[in-house]
């Protein structure tokens, strides 16, 4: 073999850069010596050189990570990451926001339901606000939300309402290669979201809104100040004080990172925005309204006049209002039974076990229709007055043995003017306060000595 080894290395080698479906098997280096060089080899003796040489050629060069330093307030990371949550009782799946100072170590995380553009900007924002100042440049990946075009190298076309953001901040942005090797490059914030599930989201925790569960994101990064990284001799805290001063200062006013789009409402009373469907009131039924889409909320818009105020769902939810529906029940009461938007507001806790006994006690007497519209009475109240106050009118009037809705309100408004009764002052309590009454003795002796 050994006349004829650097012949095979050299058609392995130039192999390297050919398709390789048309690259040489074994075989067919073999009948090519044998061919070309009247070499005389046994096939199997090729067919192991060859093996070697390919083994040689596969051996991969040893990934090697270089240190980087990272001045007081010069950069941070940002990554999404998911995590499960009880949310009022249902096991769900949320995204967290992270943004992670690369010098202190640092960092801000915030729930949401979904990874919406206004997610991803409402996180900076906050993030911003977290940390009392801005970095030089955050560290990307190339999420859709910031990157509408990957070009050549690190160049991307960024969307518009990023780059808005950006320049209110007035930060710079900096994007990792795509793949894996680009996940290297922001480890940071990386290993951070995976450490702070394993820490502070074992066991699940068992929240009531998402409200609940980011009080306790922040609450949990703040305990994480008390912590070392690796063999700081200071904690996380200790070093953001240093770093919090190199920060840039915040502008006045915070992004506004909701955008206004127009949605028609189509004859269940709903708008569909981001595939959720949200309630309107049903006088609005196939009319164009505006809708004001935010990271947590959305608002429908009759001109300046907010009609409609949601917590944004998921993608495929209804999200209905037992009020935008009180007016076309009145006339078809007997939907009210099954209605959807009751069983949202039973399952909210908006329709009471008060609101059901007086139901059931209404219909009982009155027969289903009339029982139903004395119900739907009562709750259009509520726009007028607490629900304290007409829970307790119910429960006044059900014990006087009256399921009247008149009786219920007269109750209420009762309730209402006990619960605003004013304090007593005792007469002269502000005597300290008074003021000497004023004296016009010089604006006499003025008007005697004007000619």
């Amino acid at each position: 073999m050994d006349p004829f080894k650097a012949v095979i290395d050299a058609w392995l080698e130039a192999d390297r850069l050919l398709p390789p479906k048309q690259r040489h098997t074994a075989r067919r280096v073999w009948q090519r010596l044998v061919a070309e060089h009247d070499a005389d080899v046994g096939e199997s003796t090729v067919r192991r050189y060859v093996k070697v040489v390919r083994e040689r050629q596969e051996t991969s060069v040893v990934e090697v990570a270089v240190p980087q330093h990272h001045p007081l307030g010069e950069e941070a990371e940002v990554d999404f990451g998911s995590i499960h949550v009880y949310l009022a009782g249902v096991l769900t799946e949320v995204a967290m926001f992270v943004m992670r100072l690369s010098a202190s170590g640092r960092a801000f995380p915030a729930a949401y339901l979904n990874e919406a553009q206004e997610v991803f900007l409402d996180g900076h924002v906050r993030a911003f606000g977290h940390f009392g100042g801005i970095p030089v440049r955050v560290r990307y990946d190339n999420l859709k939300a910031a990157v509408v075009k990957v070009l050549r190298g690190r160049d991307r076309v960024e969307s518009d309402r990023f780059v808005a953001m950006r320049s209110h901040y007035g930060f710079e942005s900096f994007f990792c290669l795509p793949g894996i090797g680009g996940a290297h490059e922001k480890g940071g914030v990386e290993g951070e979201i995976g450490r702070f599930r394993r820490r502070h989201l074992v066991p699940i925790p068992k929240v009531d809104s998402m409200a609940e569960l980011n009080e306790l994101l922040v609450a949990a990064a703040l305990v994480d100040d008390r912590r070392h990284i690796a063999h700081r001799r200071i904690t996380v805290g200790e070093h953001f004080d240093l770093e919090a001063a190199a920060l840039r200062p915040l502008p006045m006013e915070q992004f506004d990172v909701a955008v206004i789009g127009s949605n028609r409402v189509d004859t269940k009373s709903r708008v569909c925005v981001r595939q959720v469907h949200y309630s309107v009131p049903v006088r609005y039924v196939r009319q164009r309204l505006d809708v004001r889409v935010g990271a947590e909320t959305i608002e429908v818009l009759d001109g300046a006049r907010v009609v409609a105020r949601h917590g944004r769902g998921r993608k495929g939810d209804e999200v209905l209002v037992l009020d935008h529906y009180l007016e076309t029940l009145a006339h078809k009461p007997g939907a009210m039974l099954s209605a959807t938007p009751l069983a949202r507001a039973r399952a909210s806790g908006a329709f009471t076990p008060t609101h059901e006994r007086f139901w059931s006690q209404a219909r009982r007497r009155l027969g289903d229709a009339d029982g139903t519209r004395a119900m739907i009475e009562v709750l259009l109240a509520h726009r007028t007055l607490p629900g304290d106050a007409i829970v307790a009118g119910m429960n006044r009037a059900l014990a006087a043995g009256s399921v009247d809705p008149q009786v219920v309100v007269i109750e209420a408004r009762r309730a209402t003017e006990d619960s605003n009764a004013q304090t007593v002052i005792p007469i002269g309590a502000h005597t300290a306060f008074d003021r000497p009454k004023p004296s016009l003795d010089s604006y006499d002796q003025l008007l005697e000595n004007t000619p």
